[in-house]
Parts: structure tokens; sequence; C-alpha cells
């Protein structure tokens, strides 16, 4: 306080950039806000929407012990994308990261699409024993994206609580928590995938026993990329991207085998859903080598220290 009075007092006072917020709490992945700055509105929005997750997950489960095999994969998918669902709405609303409830958004309309399409397949004598969970999705679903837009649309400060007054570490913060978003969200899409690939009869032994060690190799991808970005490493970075490539180039394989089997089975929904989200994987793989270039460029421009160093306290 004393340095700061005598600059004051030997020259012209400088504009107090400072925010004025309580401290941040640290984690791996960056600062967060402890829930006691959450306003009591978002409380009950948030405690709400989480137990509306738990209550789904639980629903899920209690499907899987179906019989109906496409009933099985189709509920093993949504219980993937709800338990990612409280990832994303949490890391939202703590970081007031808007990427990231952009993908919970995203993610809830695909858990609701899946089950429309699902129930919409089922024969008459299934239909209600299923209707309770069906009925519950869509309501709990249209809650919750309708709440996470309001909050979408409001005010952030974190890139001004980390990132302080400069707009080129604002900028470069919004670029990390996107890929961090969509690092997340190519993983659950791959582990999609893979319950998808050995769901369906086409695929032989072979086909499953490398999808299998393709959800390994899925978490050890993010695990690589994480260190690489949170590290400011560019060689993990190259090494993360040389990965992708067999990835790609077996998934447009297992696409043309499923393209050029279709219509020898029974059902054409597992084979749909395979491609459709093959689509989609490829659509957050080029947003995200998109974000990571940009990441990378920002390599050494005083983010990271920042990040886990000040935690939003911009030190004179």
């Amino acid at each position: 306080m004393e340095g700061a009075e005598d600059s004051g007092a030997a020259g012209p006072p400088l504009p107090n950039l400072a925010p004025r917020h309580r401290q941040l709490v640290p984690t791996p992945c960056g600062p967060i806000k402890p829930c006691s700055e959450l306003s009591f509105p978002v409380k009950i929005y948030f405690c709400v929407t989480i137990l509306s997750l738990l209550s789904v997950i639980g629903l899920t489960i209690e499907t899987l012990v179906q019989q109906t095999e496409e009933d099985f994969t189709i509920s093993l998918i949504q219980l993937v994308g709800v338990v990612f669902c409280v990832y994303y709405v949490t890391r939202g609303i703590l970081q007031e990261n808007r990427q990231e409830l952009v993908v919970f958004v995203l993610s809830i309309l695909l858990v609701m699409f899946r089950s429309i399409v699902n129930f919409t397949v089922l024969s008459a004598e299934q239909k209600p024993k299923l209707l309770a969970r069906f009925v519950l999705i869509l309501l709990v679903g249209s809650f919750d994206v309708i709440c996470a837009i309001i909050l979408i649309q409001s005010q952030s400060m974190m890139a001004f609580r980390v990132g302080g007054a400069l707009e080129s570490l604002q900028s470069q913060y919004f670029m990390l928590n996107l890929c961090f978003s969509m690092l997340t969200f190519d993983l659950q899409a791959q582990l999609c995938l893979c319950i998808l690939l050995i769901s369906l009869h086409e695929i032989t032994l072979l086909h499953n026993i490398i999808s299998a060690t393709g959800a390994l190799w899925a978490c050890l991808k993010v695990t690589i990329s994480i260190i690489a970005i949170l590290k400011e490493l560019k060689p993990l970075v190259w090494i993360f991207l040389t990965q992708n490539i067999p990835e790609v180039a077996y998934l447009i394989y297992l696409l043309y085998t499923v393209i050029r089997e279709w219509g020898k089975g029974n059902s054409y929904t597992l084979e749909a859903a395979f491609i459709i989200g093959s689509c989609i994987s490829v659509a957050i793989k080029s947003v995200l080598f998109w974000a990571l270039i940009h990441v990378y460029r920002s390599f050494g421009q005083g983010l990271r220290e920042r990040m886990f160093s000040s935690y939003g306290r911009i030190d004179s």
C-alpha cells in the first residue's frame, strides 16, 4: 500500500485496472469462481440441473438391462452424453464459460434427439414402458437448454479477471477455453463412436478390438493435448495432431464399410447414427484444430502465468 501511495505521489495517478472480485479458486484447468459468488437464481438452476441430470442417468441405467440390442446401444450412448453434460454445466457456470455452456446445450439437444429417434422406432408394445423416461428427458432437457441460453447471453467477467484489461490476453483466454471445450466434446464423440462400432453387425472382431482400443487412445490423446496446452509444450501439440491422422483415416474407412453394407440388416438405426456421429466428429475436429492453431501461436505471451500464478490478479 505504501509503495502504491509513493508512486501515486511521484506522478499522475494511474487508473486502477484490477478487477474488484474475490479470489478465484485454482484448478488444473484454470481458475474458477467459488460457489459463494454465484447468484441465488444461478445456484437454484445449478442444483436443479445437476439433480435432473442425475435422475436421467438413473433412468438410463435402468433401461440398460433390457434385451433389445439397439435400445441398449442408444441408452449407453445417452448415458455417456448425460455424464459429460454434468461436467459441461459445472465448468460452464463456475468459469462463466460460454463455449462450455454452448457445448452443454448441444449435448442436451443430442440426448433429446437420440431419445426422440429411439422412441419413434419402438414398437407399440415397448413405447408405454419407456414413455416416462422419454417425457422426463424432453422436459428436463428443454428446461436445461432454455436456462443455459439465458446464461450464455449474460455478461461474463472471467476473461477480464484472468487476462486483465489487455484485449490480447482476453482473446487468448477465449481461444483456450474453446480448445478445452472442443477437446472434451471430441472425447465424447469418440467414445460414442466406439460404442456404435462395437454394436454394428457387419463390423468384424478385429474392428471391435480396434474400437475398444480406440477408447483408450482417445483418452490418451486428450491427456496429451491438455498437458501440451497447459504447459505450452509445442512438441506435444504436434504429437496430438499426428495422433488424429490415423484416427481420421480409420474413420473414413469405416464409413466406407458401413455405407457398402447398408441395407443388409433389419434396421438402419445404428448405421444412420454412426454416419451422423462421424460427420459431427469431423466438424468438432475442424473447430478444434482451428482453435488449437490460435492457442499454439499464443504460447509464451503470459496467459499461462496469469492463469496459474496470479489467478486473475493484475500485478504491478
